[in-house]
C-alpha cells in the first residue's frame, strides 16, 4: 500500500513539474485557451489520477506515458473562466490523452465541475473529442455515461445553461451521453460525430457510409447540432449566448425603439378597403409580401438561428432561435415561405412537417426555463400531408405544441402575417395575444380544401371563402385576434417598413403589458382564454352559458 501511495506522489509531481516548464496550457487545454480571457483560466482537480479500478494490465505505465505526452493527468481539464468578462465553469475533453476516452476521472471532474456552476450560478460550456468510453476501465467506465448525464440533468433543472461544443471526434459514450444533452449544442465544421465510428459500423455490419456521413453539417441536417461554428469566431458565439440567457452584465432595456402603439386604431367599416375574402387570400398568399425572415431582420436585432429538433430532423420550414426586440431577449419562431420557386422548393412552401413542430418545442422549452418571451409568425398553407409526415407523428408533433403552449410560463405573442391554416398555424398559434396585419387570413382549412372536403367540389373556392369567415375582421369580431395592423391599398408589399413599424409599436406595448403579468398568473388567463372559445355559440340561449347535466337511459 506504501509502494502504491508512493508511486501515485511520484506521478503528481511529474506532472507538478511539467506544468511548470509550460509557458502555455497543456495540449488538452487548447479550446480553453482559445475562448478564455487571457489569465482568468484557473483549473481544478489537475493532478488527478486514475486508481485503475480493474487492474488492466500495464494501464498504470500507459496512463504515465499518455500524462507525460499530453502534460496533463487525464483527459479532461476544467475549472473556472472569464469570456469577454463573463464568469463561467469550462471544461475541455481531448483526443491528447488516450483518444479522449471517458473513464473515473473524466467521470469525477465533470461532477465536478457541474457542482460548481450549480453552487456559484455559472454557466456551464464544455468541449468535448472522445474515442468513447475507456474501456481498460470496464464497467467502472461505462457507467461514467449514467453518471455525467446525471449531473448535467440535475444541473439544468436547477435553471443552469449547458452549452455543449463537439470537436472532432465525439464518438461512442460520450456522444451518447454528457455531450449530448447541451441546452445550445455547437459543432466545428467537418467534426466527426456519432455513436459508432464509420470503421466500427464498417466492419460490424460491412456496410460502406457515404460521404459526408456523421460529419457535423450531417448532424445538424439531422436536427442534432443547433449551430456550426468555426473556431476563430467561437470566443464570440458563446459569449452572445451566454448574454442571451442573462449571464454577465444585463442589458439595458431600450426604450422607444418604437413609438408607443398607444392610440393606435384599426380602420373602420367605412375606411376599409373593399376588397372581397377570396381577394384578401390571394394578397395573403402573394410571392411579394414579405415572409418571416423580413420581419425578424426588420423587427429584431442580433437574430441567432438553432437548428433542429433534436431527435433527427431540422425542418426548414420552420424557422426558430434568439433575438433582441427592444433590447430584451426572446425567443423567435416562425413559418418559413420562400419569394421564389427555388427558395419554397428548399422550405417546402412554408408546410412543416414533424420536425418543424418538434424544433419549435424544443426552442418555446429552453425560453421558458430562461423566462424569455415568445413571439411567432404565422404564414403557412398548413401543416405537410405527406407520406413521411404520417410516419413521423405529425399529429401527434402539433397536438404537444397545443398542449405545451396551454402552460407555458412566458408571454407568447402570435403574428399572422400571410395565411393561417390549419392546425399547420395553430401548431405555434396558442398564445396570449394575437395580432393579424389586414389582409392575412386565418381559417380551419384552405378555401381548397375546405371546397373539395365539404361540397366535394374543386371550384367553388371563392364561396368558401366567402363562408368560411376567414379574413381579419371576422377573426377580431369572433374574439381570436386582438388587434389588426392595417395596410395600404394593394397589401403590405407597397409599404412594408410602415407595416412593421406599426406592428413594432404594437408589440412593444403588448410584450410590456405581458413582462407585467406574474407566470402563474399569465397562465390561468391563458387559460381562461381558451376555455371562452366556442362557449357561447355552444350554449343555447336563457341558460347563462351554463351546460345543463343530462342522463341517457337505455
Amino acid at each position: 500500500m506504501t509502494d502504491q501511495f508512493d508511486e501515485k506522489k511520484r506521478k503528481i509531481a511529474s506532472y507538478r513539474k511539467l506544468r511548470e516548464k509550460k509557458t502555455r496550457l497543456h495540449p488538452a487545454g487548447d479550446f480553453i485557451k482559445l475562448v478564455a480571457d487571457k489569465g482568468s483560466f484557473v483549473e481544478i482537480l489537475p493532478e488527478m489520477v486514475s486508481e485503475d479500478p480493474i487492474g488492466f494490465p500495464d494501464y498504470r505505465e500507459k496512463l504515465e506515458k499518455e500524462g507525460i505526452k499530453a502534460s496533463a493527468s487525464d483527459a479532461f481539464i476544467c475549472g473556472r473562466a472569464k469570456i469577454f468578462g463573463v464568469k463561467a465553469a469550462v471544461g475541455e475533453l481531448s483526443k491528447f490523452f488516450l483518444m479522449g476516452s471517458m473513464g473515473t476521472v473524466v467521470g469525477e471532474k465533470i461532477v465536478k465541475l457541474c457542482e460548481i456552476a450549480e453552487k456559484e450560478g455559472l454557466p456551464l460550456v464544455i468541449f468535448s473529442a472522445s474515442g468513447g468510453a475507456r474501456m481498460q476501465e470496464g464497467m467502472h467506465s461505462l457507467m461514467q455515461m449514467a453518471r455525467t448525464s446525471t449531473a448535467v440533468t440535475h444541473f439544468k433543472e436547477k435553471g443552469g445553461l449547458f452549452i455543449s461544443i463537439l470537436t472532432d471526434p465525439v464518438t461512442g459514450g460520450v456522444s451518447a451521453s454528457f455531450a449530448s444533452l447541451g441546452d445550445i449544442t455547437l459543432a466545428i465544421p467537418n467534426a466527426l460525430i456519432g455513436f459508432a465510428g464509420p470503421r466500427v459500423i464498417e466492419q460490424t455490419i460491412g456496410e460502406k457510409l457515404p460521404e459526408g456521413f456523421q460529419r457535423a453539417e450531417f448532424q445538424k441536417e439531422h436536427g442534432f447540432v443547433d449551430r456550426i461554428v468555426e473556431m476563430d469566431s467561437m470566443k464570440e458565439e458563446i459569449a452572445k449566448l451566454l448574454k442571451f440567457h442573462g449571464y454577465g452584465e444585463k442589458s439595458l432595456k431600450v426604450v422607444n425603439i418604437f413609438e408607443p402603439a398607444g392610440d393606435f386604431n384599426e380602420k373602420s367599416t367605412k375606411e376599409r378597403e373593399e376588397l372581397t375574402p377570396y381577394e384578401r387570400v390571394a394578397i395573403a398568399r402573394d410571392p411579394e409580401r414579405p415572409k418571416v425572415m423580413d420581419f425578424i431582420n426588420a423587427l429584431f436585432t442580433d437574430f441567432t438561428e438553432l437548428a433542429g429538433d433534436g431527435v433527427g430532423e431540422e425542418d426548414k420550414a420552420m424557422v426558430g432561435g434568439l433575438a433582441y426586440f427592444n433590447g430584451e431577449a426572446v425567443t423567435v419562431i416562425g413559418h418559413r415561405k420562400g419569394h421564389d420557386l427555388n427558395e419554397n422548393l428548399a422550405c417546402n412552401f412554408g408546410m412543416p412537417g414533424p420536425g418543424g413542430y418538434r424544433k419549435a418545442a424544443r426552442l418555446m422549452k429552453e425560453a421558458e426555463r430562461f423566462k424569455r418571451p415568445v413571439i411567432t409568425f404565422i404564414d403557412t398553407p398548413g401543416a405537410y400531408p405527406g407520406k413521411e409526415a404520417e410516419e413521423r407523428g405529425i399529429s401527434s408533433a402539433i397536438a404537444e405544441n397545443l398542449s405545451l403552449m396551454s402552460n407555458l410560463k412566458v408571454p407568447v405573442i402570435n403574428v399572422v402575417t400571410g395565411e393561417g391554416n390549419s392546425g399547420g398555424a395553430l401548431g405555434i398559434g396558442c398564445g396570449d395575444r394575437m395580432i393579424m396585419l389586414e389582409n392575412a387570413v386565418y381559417s380551419v382549412l384552405s378555401p381548397e380544401g375546405f371546397s373539395s372536403i365539404l361540397w366535394k367540389e374543386k371550384g367553388r373556392v371563392k364561396e368558401a371563402c366567402e363562408v368560411m369567415k376567414l379574413t381579419s375582421y371576422d377573426i377580431k369580431e369572433a374574439g381570436f385576434a386582438d388587434f389588426i395592423i392595417n395596410e395600404d391599398k394593394g397589401g403590405i408589399k407597397n409599404d412594408p417598413y410602415e407595416i412593421r413599424r406599426v406592428l413594432g409599436s404594437v408589440l412593444a406595448d403588448t410584450l410590456a403589458e405581458l413582462d407585467a403579468i406574474p407566470a402563474d398568473e399569465l397562465c390561468h388567463r391563458r387559460f381562461e382564454r381558451y376555455m371562452a372559445y366556442g362557449r357561447k355559440s355552444a350554449c343555447k340561449a336563457g341558460e347563462d352559458d351554463n351546460y345543463k347535466e343530462s342522463r341517457m337511459f337505455v
